[in-house]
């Protein structure tokens, strides 16, 4: 008896261990990491990325490239896209199986103009990842309408438009999937970051909804939830006011996950069709669990006492 306890603390102390030191993921996802063969589900898969200029996109890009997809590259910046594409076919891919599509996520009348044109380059599409997003920086208190408006057409209508512009080709071909870069603040609420922080839990619900309408239909949903990973994102990030940028330059000593770590991670998740991944260092994996199963606990006890907004902001850019 005594044996088999000690035995049980041993995988308890071992299981404490393991997650609190070398889990970046939700433990489905690790699994699926460890011992899954992702090249062999995405093969050939026809692509979209938008997004894919810089930052998570152009990582994601690199790491399809590497499994052999077909990839449409869509972003503001046709330089970028370019440069994005050029190392895709250092990687391997050809000519041929890349598309670069550059276009404003906001320019809603023309994405029925672009879908045509994917469709006429690939004959079909087998995934969207819908990657493109700002993100933003400032008290709840000083935000300007107009940066909630902006940020919701391009995190959010800009999205929601594209997918539906898409939908009716997935519905005629009896399959298709979504995937939507959301982020760990869409679990869960970001201090000095209210706009982005609602654009996050608006996908969820929209993306949610669709889920449970297409159910039976072979059409899946995937929402991928990064917590800080190295990107230019806070360069270019939205205020409190308009057309103010809030000029964050990445530091390399910030506690973030490696960008292509991230694209792994987001790639196992895409072949294996997860509804949903929880992509995150600790200790911000933890608050997902805690946000998750313990929501009162999380809310009362940690946010309450532990997880001050000031230290969530720290935690949340890796500068803790």
């Amino acid at each position: 008896m005594l044996i088999m306890l000690i035995l049980i603390l041993l995988c308890v102390f071992g299981f404490l261990y393991f997650f609190f030191t070398k889990v970046d993921a939700d433990l489905t996802l690790c699994f699926y990491d460890y011992f899954s063969d992702v090249k062999k589900f995405l093969r050939g898969k026809v692509i979209w990325i938008t997004g894919s200029s810089s930052g998570i996109g152009e990582y994601l890009a690199y790491e399809l490239a590497h499994h052999g997809c077909k990839l449409i590259l869509s972003g503001t910046s046709e330089e970028r896209l370019n440069s994005v594409k050029l190392k895709c076919i250092e990687i391997g891919l050809t000519e041929e199986d890349i598309y670069v599509l550059p276009f404003n996520l906001t320019d809603f009348e023309m994405h029925g103009d672009y879908v045509k044109k994917v469709l006429q380059k690939f004959c079909r599409l087998d995934i969207l990842i819908n990657n493109a997003g700002r993100s933003q920086r400032a008290t709840f208190e000083e935000i300007d309408i107009n940066v909630d408006k902006e940020i919701f057409d391009i995190n959010v209508f800009g999205t929601l438009n594209l997918t539906r512009k898409i939908l009716p080709h997935f519905i005629e071909n009896g399959k298709g999937h979504f995937v939507v870069t959301s982020s760990c603040v869409g679990k869960m609420g970001a201090a000095f970051s209210a706009s982005y922080t609602g654009s996050k839990h608006a996908l969820h619900g929209y993306f949610e909804t669709l889920r449970t309408e297409m159910s039976g239909k072979n059409i899946n949903v995937t929402m991928l939830c990064p917590g800080p990973v190295f990107s230019n994102n806070l360069e270019n990030a939205f205020t409190g006011t308009p057309g103010k940028k809030f000029g964050q330059i990445p530091n390399c000593k910030d506690r973030k996950m490696k960008t292509d770590r991230c694209a792994r991670l987001m790639s196992v998740a895409i072949a294996h069709k997860l509804d949903e991944a929880w992509i995150a260092p600790q200790p911000n994996l933890i608050f997902f669990y805690l946000m998750q199963y313990t929501p009162t606990f999380f809310r009362k006890i940690v946010i309450g006492k532990l997880y001050t907004p000031e230290r969530a902001e720290k935690i949340r850019d890796g500068r803790w």
